[in-house]
């Protein structure tokens, strides 16, 4: 695996909104500092549901990118769903929480699914888009920086599968089941899933 790109974002006002938002990303061809609060010289506009050292960095994989392109009909370019991240030959599927994206430098750790929004929609200009997203199963993966340093566009990416309990990352949207039982619940708990998701299946 490669990585294919790296995108920042600035606060801006979409079309039929009045918040800012940072999720119109652009592809940069140059090293990039990676903190534990993410890319650095990247906007999070809304730290509510965005953001934090949990949900630092989002990224997509290739594989997936092409699999929506070929639905939308029209060609993807890199950030144009928000992301952090594009990482060759990859498909979020076979993401489980707790895997790890090994770089030259930075390490991270998969956390939680990309939840979809109003501002995801009205950046695709498509009102139905959060019911279509989450109806594919094929979310964005939130990452915590484990180890910081610079990215490098083209550089190589080593991915090194969870040791422990293997849940995918798809299986934790909400569209999966917002009631779980018990042993499901302590099982989930016992991940490295984000703070938003551990605070959810805690009050279950």
């Amino acid at each position: 695996m490669k990585l294919a790109a790296i995108c920042l974002g600035r606060p801006e006002i979409l079309q039929g909104k009045s918040y800012k938002t940072g999720i119109n990303k652009i592809a940069v061809n140059s090293p990039t500092m990676v903190d534990k609060a993410g890319l650095v010289g990247d906007s999070v506009c809304n730290r509510n549901h965005h953001g934090g050292p949990d949900q630092a960095i989002l990224l997509e994989g290739e594989l997936t990118m092409a699999w929506w392109s070929r639905h939308i009909v029209r060609e993807l370019l890199p950030g144009i769903f928000g992301e952090n991240l594009r990482i060759d030959a990859l498909d979020g599927r076979d993401v489980c929480i707790g895997d790890r994206f090994v770089f030259a430098e930075v390490v991270l750790q998969a956390t939680a699914p990309r939840i979809p929004c109003a501002t995801f929609a009205a950046r695709m200009g498509e009102h139905d888009f959060v019911r279509r997203y989450s109806a594919a199963g094929r979310p964005g993966i939130y990452c915590r920086v484990l180890r910081e340093g610079v990215l490098e566009p083209g550089e190589a990416v080593r991915f090194e599968p969870y040791e422990g309990d293997r849940v995918p990352v798809a299986d934790l949207l909400p569209e999966a089941g917002e009631r779980i039982n018990p042993p499901d619940r302590f099982r989930l708990l016992a991940l490295p899933i984000a703070a938003r998701l551990r605070k959810r299946y805690s009050t279950v």
